[in-house]
């Protein structure tokens, strides 16, 4: 990461630069070469607030450049990671998205944070702020990593729709118990297809995206992956509060992930909302909770009313975090 290599990226007004493997190899069998990419956009506002870096989710990369637009409007510098095995990163023989611990995703987002504040610094706009924006599985490793290492330029964390629980049956709660037990052994074996009508949905309401980094058939989930998020979830739930302003964005309901639910495009059909606001308020005195009808599990892929109610929060909140004046509302 010493001297990055920035290279016209595969979004227009986009640069990519390879932050090479992590310092700390992951536990198990390696499945090829790890690496971590982070994307830039090449415009930046006419007076840089911050230094705002976009992280994605499960089954998924960067590629919603009208939320970087969004940020830069609201002064930020805009940057986005994309993961090891994810997207830009993913490298023949990974298998996509799999880890076995939290850590791991943490770490990509440590360097990430750190290579974005020092390229802007490189590029002559000073020593900024941090502001993070996380979705998903982003949002979980976001909060651990928020909490345990924070950058020292960290302003301000924003989770969209972060993956706090699921709707489970008690099969399925039996079933994710014994995965930490699984994954001793089996760490890379696919316990859930996962397919994902939530993403073909996308695709459907006039997304566009690579359908080789971000599948409507879904990425197979790991007994590793499940037994990590299970257990950073858990610790999450029992309260990591995080120093800085919290915005905790979320859908105001979730629903069956079948393209027949009527409400398939107005409601979170992955991870239940009703776990969020307990997490929400365990993650400090500075966190608050958005809640916003009718938005998709990532709240900025939802359709145009949600959307801009969602973009147009997240402009109030940075400004607010941003401001040396500023006054926090509290979780709701």
């Amino acid at each position: 990461m010493d001297t990055m290599r920035w290279v016209p990226d595969i979004l227009a007004g986009y640069e990519a630069a390879d932050l090479g493997a992590p310092s700390a190899a992951p536990a198990g069998k390696p499945d090829g070469a790890l690496t971590r990419t982070l994307v830039r956009r090449i415009g930046v506002p006419e007076s840089p607030r911050a230094v705002a870096l976009i992280v994605h989710g499960y089954n998924d990369y960067f590629f919603a450049t009208h939320l970087a637009d969004a940020l830069v409007e609201s002064g930020c510098v805009a940057y986005a990671v994309d993961m090891r095995r994810a997207g830009r990163s993913l490298r023949r023989g990974n298998q996509p998205h799999h880890i076995a611990h939290i850590d791991e995703l943490a770490d990509d987002i440590a360097d990430a944070a750190t290579a974005a504040c020092d390229d802007a610094a490189a590029r002559s706009l000073g020593a900024l702020p941090l502001v993070v924006h996380a979705h998903s599985t982003g949002g979980l490793a976001a909060t651990v990593w928020a909490s345990d290492h924070p950058h020292p330029a960290l302003a301000a964390l924003i989770l969209d729709g972060p993956f706090y629980g699921l709707v489970l049956s008690a099969s399925q709660r039996a079933l994710l118990a014994c995965m930490p037990a699984v994954a001793r052994v089996l760490p890379r074996m696919v316990v859930d297809p996962a397919r994902s009508p939530y993403t073909a949905g996308l695709l459907a309401r006039g997304w566009t995206f690579d359908t080789a980094w971000k599948d409507p058939e879904g990425v197979g989930a790991t007994a590793g992956w499940l037994a990590a998020t299970h257990t950073a979830q858990r610790r999450a739930a029992r309260g990591l509060p995080i120093g800085v302003p919290v915005l905790v964005a979320s859908s105001d309901s979730s629903g069956p992930d079948r393209l027949d639910n009527p409400r398939h495009g107005s409601q979170d059909t992955v991870v239940e909302v009703k776990a969020i606001g307990p997490v929400a308020a365990g993650l400090g005195m500075r966190a608050r909770r958005l809640v916003i009808a009718g938005a998709v599990h990532d709240v900025a892929l939802s359709a145009a009313v949600p959307r801009a109610r969602y973009l147009a929060a997240v402009g109030s909140f940075v400004d607010s975090a941003l401001r040396p004046d500023r006054s926090e509302a509290p979780v709701v």
